[in-house]
This record gives structure tokens, C-alpha cells and sequence, in this order.
């Protein structure tokens, strides 16, 4: 293996757990303003 082809499956897999991290983030963000969307909608209830 050439160290560029190193560096280049280096740099996709990099950016694939980038993208994976993002994603799980954004879906635990979600969650959250949907569970405070709840809990402001029971205190009004």
C-alpha cells in the first residue's frame, strides 16, 4: 500500500465517523426539543 492510498482511505474514514458523530448529535438535539415541547405543553395542560 503507497502511502498516498493510506492517506486517502485515512481521510474517508475520518470523515465517515465525522458524519456519524454529526448525525447522532443532531437526532439527540431532536429529542430534546421534542421532550421540552412536551413538558411545556403538560404545564399548560
Amino acid at each position: 500500500m503507497t502511502p498516498m492510498t493510506f492517506t486517502k482511505i485515512s481521510a474517508v474514514l475520518l470523515l465517515a465517523l465525522t458524519l456519524a458523530s454529526c448525525a447522532n448529535t443532531i437526532r439527540g438535539v431532536g429529542r430534546d426539543v421534542n421532550q421540552s415541547v412536551d413538558a411545556v405543553e403538560d404545564s399548560i395542560n
